[in-house]
This record gives structure tokens, C-alpha cells and sequence, in this order.
């Protein structure tokens, strides 16, 4: 891509040590777009995993003093909506253990707003805006940096890009030439200089390389390409199985704003709907919020889960605990029931076991990604944090130390030439283009640009050597 190169006459001549150099090229390039996003995602990541662990999605952890039985969830429904004036409840979720509040989402003029209830007395303890806080905001700069479909796209090809980086790192700091083992997992304190921040930059990026992976593909499952179009597509439930009536709305239309808050692998999956005799017979009489609770009190549903109230004529109560929403620390407790609004009737019931083994994965994946597993899943992403900004800064900085003060240049890697073809690093591109397509779409749009402007254009050639 420059017009600084290596020749046949340079110490660097033989295949390995241009090998080298162009999985450094490629390392280099891929850092310049990629690390700006890691760090936006790490520490976007690291605001919502201390919100969530301190403060909460809401208000849910506000304390109360238990105080008998709780009240009929239709009382606590009453006062949710009488908080509001005009208001109508859409969605209730259970407290997150006996000291804690209940919480109601009411819906007034297309705006919804959170009510904190004690579950004891039935007093409304407080309002706030639904899914618009803090962390809700971390969330939608963390999903598409607040510009929609175009910033998820460039998140997308961000995180395909890092995987490359990811690849090209791992090949760098591999060791070679009589370096040992030790000088790949321990830094090298005692160097100095650019050699210091080197040693840094590869040991820690050598330890984070695949817990990076796995928040990488587990982020890009919610991308708009890869992650909506292939990877939801191929592994979404068939609604087909429950042999009910179906809506033309998906569960999806149960997220609210850019919050994900339903089982990622329903998203995509249509919706039951009220009103003919189909399903397995549940709750006799009149269906209330107070049968629904009890019913999914004997199905197992215990300690904080959702009750989605029917949205029209023919929607449907939908009782659901799942990782998606952070109702517990088990991710394999997935369940959605949804009970047709007129019969009591259960329409669907999907449990964990039900979902595809990449669903199934993404389940687990979400717990972990949100930091839902323990105290040490905290700890831990804390610290994945905390180091891929290291890496991030510190390949800044080794750009810096490199790079000659009065040089109007990227100082890029040199470019080696005589190079044989490299078949291993061709299938890599040819895979990684393969599975992520924006990746696959940016790897093309920077040969293209090799290949011709760069070709043609004295001055870009200098600029980006």
C-alpha cells in the first residue's frame, strides 16, 4: 500500500521475514479503523457493567422493608398507572429478591415511563424514563454510536476488521527466532523505549486474544449483517412448531427503543395471537395479571422474571426470565411462556433446551458478555476492559515512538517485495471474508485501493507510507 519497500538485497529477504512484515502492514492498517471502536466498546462496556452491577437497568434496586405478603399485582398495577396519569401498564418485572422493589412500565402518549413500587404496601416509590437512562445511553453508543444503521455498520466492519487483527497480532508476537515462551506471556518491565511499550502491546494482546474473540462474535451476532441477516436468520425458532395462529409482528416488537430485552434467538421469530381455541389449557375464567403471576409461580418461575401485558385485540400475555433481560445469573433458565389473552390458554412455551446450539451459545455468550455469571465474571470483564484499552493505547504509542517527529507520514510498515505467494494468509482472508461479509467488503475496498489509486497517486502513496 506504500511505496516504502523491502528488496531482495535486505537482510529482510527471506520469505519468512517479509511474511513478517506484511502481517505487520496488515496489523498496522487494520489498527488505524479498528482501535478507536475498541476503545469507544470497552469503555461503553465497562460504564454499563458497573451500572448494571450498581445502580441497575432502573430502579430496580431500590430497597423495602418486606412486610408480610405482597400485595395483588392488579393493586400494584392501579398504582403504577394512577403514578401516571393516562397512562396504561405494558410490562411488569418482579423484584430481584424480597428486599427489593417492584417495577411497572406504563406507556402514556407513546412515551413509557418506569414506576418502582414497594410490592408490600403498594405505594409508588418513584418514576422514571423506561430504557432511557445512563446505561440504556452506554448501549445505544455501544450498538451503533447513536447514529443508527450506518453507525452499526461501521461497529460491524470494525469488529470483522479486529479479527484480522486479532490473527495478524498472534502471528507477530508468536515466538520466533530463539525468543522463548516467557517473553511472550510476561512483559519485559525492564526494557526501555518503543522496546518497553512492544513487550506490553503483545503480552497483553496475547492474553485478551480470545476472551476478545468471544465478546467479538458475540457482539457481532447483533450486527446488521452478519449478525441479523445470517447468523439470527439461520438460528431463529420456528414458530412453525407450535401449530397456533401467528402475528406479523416478532418478538422483537417487545424490545423497546434500541434495548434488546427479549431471547436472542426469538427476535426474529413471529408472535402468537389471542383469539381462536388453540394451545394447552392453563388458566380457567378470567385471565388477570394476578392468574398469570400464580400460573407462572407453578411452572417454576421464581425471583425476578417479565409479564408482557397483551398490546391490542389479539396480542398475547407473555410471561419470560431470560439472560437478554439480566433476570438471573443462569443463562440455561431461558423461558417464554405466551397465554392468549382470552382462554387462558398456553399458545408457546420455549425453554433453553428448545434453542438451536448457536442460540444456545449466544445465551450463555450474553450472560457472560453483561457480566451476569458471579462476582467473577465482574471482575473479570473489568479487567478484558481495562487491558484492550491498554492495547489500544499502547499500539498508539509504539506508532508514535516509530514514527519520525517531522515526518508528514503514517510511517507504515515497510513493504517487502519479491514476496511468494502466502497461501495461509490468502485462505485466511478468503474464510474471514466469507463469514463476515463487511469484512470481507473492507479487506476488497483496500486492495482495490492498492491496486489503483494508490498506484496512480505519487502524493497518497507518500502520505500513507
Amino acid at each position: 500500500m506504500t511505496d516504502t519497500t523491502i528488496g531482495d538485497h535486505s537482510p529482510a529477504a527471506p520469505s519468512a521475514s517479509k511474511f513478517y512484515f506484511i502481517a505487520w502492514r496488515w496489523h498496522f492498517y487494520a489498527g488505524l479503523y479498528v482501535i478507536p471502536f475498541l476503545c469507544m466498546l470497552a469503555l461503553t462496556g465497562l460504564t454499563m457493567l458497573w451500572i448494571s452491577w450498581g445502580a441497575g437497568l432502573g430502579a430496580e434496586r431500590m430497597a423495602v422493608t418486606p412486610a408480610g405478603a405482597p400485595v395483588p399485582l392488579t393493586q400494584l398495577q392501579a398504582a403504577a398507572e394512577a403514578a401516571v396519569p393516562g397512562s396504561r401498564a405494558v410490562q411488569y418485572v418482579a423484584p430481584l429478591a424480597e428486599n427489593r422493589v417492584a417495577a411497572f412500565a406504563v406507556e402514556a402518549g407513546g412515551t413509557r415511563t418506569g414506576v418502582a413500587l414497594d410490592p408490600y404496601t403498594g405505594e409508588a416509590l418513584h418514576t422514571f424514563p423506561w430504557r432511557a437512562g445512563w446505561y440504556d445511553f452506554a448501549n445505544d453508543i455501544h450498538g451503533s454510536l447513536l447514529l443508527g444503521s450506518f453507525g452499526d455498520a461501521m461497529i460491524e466492519i470494525a469488529a470483522s476488521l479486529a479479527i484480522v487483527l486479532i490473527a495478524s497480532g498472534l502471528y507477530l508476537h508468536w515466538p520466533r527466532n530463539g525468543t522463548s515462551w516467557r517473553t511472550t506471556l510476561i512483559p519485559q518491565i525492564r526494557a526501555r523505549g518503543r522496546g518497553f511499550w512492544k513487550s506490553l502491546h503483545g503480552v497483553a494482546g496475547f492474553w485478551i486474544s480470545l476472551l476478545l474473540l468471544v465478546f467479538l462474535v458475540s457482539g457481532l451476532s447483533w450486527s446488521g449483517v452478519w449478525g441479523t441477516k445470517m447468523m439470527q436468520a439461520w438460528n431463529t425458532f420456528p414458530a412453525e412448531k407450535w401449530g397456533v395462529p401467528t402475528s406479523d409482528a416478532t418478538h422483537a416488537a417487545m424490545n423497546h427503543g434500541a434495548s434488546d430485552e427479549v431471547p436472542w434467538g426469538l427476535e426474529q421469530t413471529p408472535m402468537p395471537v389471542s383469539g381462536s381455541l388453540t394451545g394447552t389449557s392453563a388458566i380457567q375464567g378470567d385471565v388477570t395479571i394476578d392468574k398469570i403471576a400464580a400460573f407462572a409461580t407453578t411452572l417454576g418461575f421464581d425471583g425476578r422474571f417479565q409479564i408482557n401485558l397483551p398490546a391490542d385485540e389479539t396480542g398475547v400475555w407473555t410471561v419470560s426470565h431470560d439472560s437478554m433481560s439480566n433476570d438471573g445469573p443462569d443463562p440455561t433458565a431461558d423461558r417464554t411462556v405466551h397465554i392468549d389473552r382470552y382462554t387462558g390458554n398456553v399458545l408457546a412455551d420455549v425453554r433453553f433446551a428448545d434453542y438451536s446450539p448457536y442460540a444456545k451459545a449466544m445465551a450463555v455468550g450474553i450472560a457472560f458478555h453483561e457480566g451476569d455469571l458471579g462476582i467473577w465474571n465482574l471482575a473479570l470483564n473489568t479487567l478484558f476492559c481495562l487491558l484492550v484499552v491498554l492495547v489500544s493505547v499502547s499500539g498508539v504509542v509504539m506508532w508514535q515512538k516509530r514514527r519520525p517527529a517531522s515526518a508528514s507520514r503514517l510511517a507504515a510498515p515497510p513493504r517487502p517485495t519479491g514476496l511468494p505467494f502466502w497461501k495461509g494468509a490468502a485462505a485466511l482472508v478468503l474464510v474471514l471474508g466469507a463469514l463476515f461479509p463487511m469484512a470481507g467488503a473492507a479487506i476488497l475496498v483496500i486492495l482495490l485501493i492498492d491496486a489503483t489509486v494508490l498506484r496512480v497517486l505519487p502524493s497518497a502513496k507518500r502520505a500513507l507510507s
